[in-house]
């Protein structure tokens, strides 16, 4: 029985896919639920799992665009799967008359007698390859008998701009759906929105103290480490409900405003950057959250993130420090309305109580849509994240890290 494997739709609004790598080849024998083939949304990277077992022909090849529901590959259920070793291979037959040539005697090659004046170049050859430093060794003489002239010294010395050496190749690769996805959103929200940022340091000595003094405790207790990306999401959650306006979006002519807290989380995956989304987030301890960031980031660096957990999202934090970011300005993840950017922690001088100290300081930027959040929100949600961060235990833990933390 001949079996048609068709493109599953991965979500809603996904027409096509990208059948970014096969991971079998024509003719291969494929077991049930084996993954025969990576193919790109403009959401996500999925796997796709054989639907029965048998020997497998291909239809589409990598690269190729292929619309929900089109037929990919075939799967011949009714074959048997080889033994292991066992495979088969035609003898090569071998025709007489190729094995007669093979002992042919080789032809004789005529012996050319170099001349003397072949590379040598004319004297005022010479004077103008010694002025460029160019050496003679390097040039083919048009001249008689191969001697070197003057056309050709001046033809080789390089004009003004012209390469004078080294690599200048270049190579094409197509852009993933994903990828091209990617662009196309980036480009809408720089275009389509009236996009902000702000700026502002966050002193973030005392989250370091209460992470040198809990971590390990945190980690033994609950198996995942306690990171800045829980601080951070907890003093977002808090400026959130101070400033409504910062977690809303535009919906035609109307203002959409959630009484609830879906963080997107910008992950750096093998296919670009995703942005998985945690849940309800108001809802979860700092153990919850330093869970669910654990686990979207590996699914999504795996491959093996879903469009449902990529989809919606009411504000992002995109973390550009753990590639040594200093500072930067974050574009809008449509069509959310704002994002923060979070940058690498550095020891800096600061003036703390009239006396200059050193401190670990992080900058921070807050993009927005100016179109229905103002200065005057955005500016005082981003002051929210700074004092929340700088009095985490008052702030973020009701004044108990112990309670807080779960320990």
């Amino acid at each position: 029985m001949i079996l048609e494997m068709k493109v599953p739709s991965p979500g809603e609004s996904i027409t096509e896919v990208e059948i970014a790598e096969w991971l079998v080849s024509d003719g291969d024998y494929v077991e049930k639920d084996q993954a025969i083939a990576e193919v790109d949304s403009d959401k996500a990277t999925l796997e796709l799992p054989a639907e029965e077992s048998g020997i497998i022909t291909l239809k589409a090849e990598e690269g190729d665009a292929v619309a929900v529901g089109e037929v990919v590959c075939l799967i011949d259920t009714s074959a048997e799967k080889p033994k292991d070793g066992a495979v088969k291979t035609e003898e090569k037959k071998v025709d007489k008359t190729e094995v007669a040539v093979e002992h042919e005697e080789p032809a004789r090659k005529e012996v050319v007698k170099e001349s003397y004046a072949k590379g040598v170049p004319s004297p005022a050859a010479r004077k103008i390859l010694d002025e460029k430093g160019i050496d003679p060794a390097s040039l083919n003489g048009t001249g008689k008998e191969g001697r070197i002239t003057k056309e050709d010294a001046v033809q080789s010395v390089p004009s003004m701009g012209s390469p004078t050496g080294g690599s200048r190749g270049e190579h094409r690769t197509k852009l993933s759906m994903l990828r091209r996805k990617v662009a196309e959103r980036l480009v809408a929200a720089k275009n389509e929105t009236a996009m902000l940022t702000t700026f502002n340091e966050v002193d973030m000595s005392a989250v370091f103290e209460l992470r040198k003094q809990y971590k390990e405790i945190f980690k033994d207790k609950h198996d995942v480490s306690l990171g800045f990306m829980s601080f951070f999401t907890k003093a977002v959650i808090r400026a959130l409900k101070m400033f409504p306006s910062v977690n809303s979006m535009i919906d035609g002519k109307e203002m959409l405003t959630f009484d609830f807290c879906d963080i997107s989380i910008a992950v750096s995956g093998p296919k670009g950057l995703m942005v998985p989304v945690i849940r309800n987030a108001e809802n979860l301890t700092f153990r919850g959250i330093e869970a669910e960031v654990k686990r979207l980031a590996l699914r999504a660096r795996e491959g093996q993130i879903t469009v449902d957990e990529m989809t919606g999202g009411t504000f992002t934090i995109s973390n550009g420090g753990v590639f040594g970011s200093m500072l930067s300005t974050p574009i809008i993840n449509p069509p959310q309305s704002g994002i923060l950017g979070m940058h690498n922690i550095v020891e800096r001088p600061v003036v703390k109580e009239g006396t200059i100290v050193i401190a670990p300081i992080m900058y921070v930027a807050l993009s927005y849509d100016h179109r229905i959040i103002d200065g005057k929100e955005s500016v005082g949600f981003l002051v929210a994240v700074k004092e929340a961060l700088e009095n985490p235990v008052e702030l973020l833990m009701e004044g108990s890290p112990e309670k807080s933390l779960e320990l």
